[in-house]
C-alpha cells in the first residue's frame, strides 16, 4: 500500500504534529542546502517551532543575508513608491546621525572625566590609553609649533645681523667721507688765508704816485691845535 496523502491543515494531535514538524524540517533544510549548492544561490532559512525553538540555515552569513533581504526589499519598494522610500531613507539617515551624535557626546563627556559609571575596567583602560595618545599628540604638536617659531626667530635674527653689518659698513664709509671732506675744507680755508695775506703784502708795498721812489721822506712834528689856541689866549692884550 502506498503512503496516504496528508491534507494540508493543522494537525490536531500534538505528537503527530511534532513528528511531522521534525521530518519536514529536516527535509526543508536538506532542500535548502541542495538549492544553495546546485544553483549557487544565497539561501537563508529561519524556522521557529510551536514551542519557540529556533532552527536556521544560511550558506553564507545569516546577518548579511537578512541585510541583503532588507536592502532588496527597500529597493523594490522604492520602485513602487519613490516618495515614501525617500522619506524612509531620510528618516534612517536622521536616526543614524542622531545615534552618532549621542555617541560623540558621550565620548566627549567621558574624555572630560564624566559619566564613567557605565565603563568597566577594560573601558577605563581604553579611555586612559586614548587620553595618553591624545596628550602625546598635543605635546608633539606644541613642540612642533615651538620649533617652527624658534626657526623663524633665528631667520629674523640672521637677517637683522646682516642688516646691522651692512649699516656698520655704510656708517664707516660715511665717516671716512666726512673726514675727507673736513680735510678738504681745512685745506681750502688754509689756502684762502694764505691768499689773503699775499694780497695785503702786495698792497702795502705799492709806492705812492706823488712821492718819488728814490727821494727820502722827511717827517715833521706839529703841535696840537688846542695848544696854539691856549698860547694865543695867554698873550697880554695892549
Amino acid at each position: 500500500m502506498g503512503r496516504g496523502k496528508i491534507p494540508i491543515k493543522r494537525i490536531d494531535n500534538t505528537s503527530s504534529r511534532q513528528v511531522t514538524f521534525s521530518k519536514r524540517r529536516k527535509g526543508l533544510l536538506k532542500k535548502a542546502k541542495e538549492l544553495a549548492i546546485l544553483c549557487d544561490a544565497e539561501v537563508g532559512l529561519i524556522v521557529f517551532s510551536s514551542t519557540g525553538r529556533l532552527y536556521e540555515f544560511a550558506n553564507s552569513s545569516m546577518k548579511s543575508t537578512i541585510a541583503r533581504y532588507s536592502r532588496t526589499k527597500e529597493e523594490n519598494f522604492q520602485g513602487v513608491n519613490p516618495v515614501i522610500s525617500e522619506v524612509k531613507l531620510w528618516q534612517r539617515e536622521v536616526e543614524l546621525l542622531r545615534k552618532q551624535l549621542l555617541n560623540l557626546q558621550l565620548n566627549h563627556r567621558q574624555l572630560l572625566g564624566e559619566e564613567l559609571s557605565s565603563l568597566g575596567v577594560e573601558g577605563l583602560q581604553g579611555l586612559e590609553s586614548q587620553l595618553e595618545m591624545s596628550l602625546h599628540s598635543v605635546r608633539k604638536k606644541k613642540e612642533q609649533v615651538f620649533a617652527d617659531e624658534i626657526q623663524e626667530l633665528n631667520k629674523k635674527g640672521y637677517h637683522v645681523h646682516v642688516e646691522n653689518i651692512e649699516l656698520q659698513k655704510k656708517f664707516a664709509l660715511l665717516t671716512q667721507e666726512n673726514k675727507e671732506l673736513q680735510k678738504k675744507a681745512q685745506q681750502i680755508k688754509s689756502d684762502n688765508h694764505s691768499a689773503g695775506l699775499s694780497n695785503r703784502i702786495v698792497v702795502a708795498n705799492i709806492p705812492s704816485a706823488d712821492i718819488p721812489v728814490n727821494q727820502p721822506v722827511q717827517l715833521q712834528l706839529f703841535q696840537p691845535i688846542h695848544q696854539e689856541k691856549d698860547n694865543q689866549d695867554e698873550t697880554p692884550k695892549l
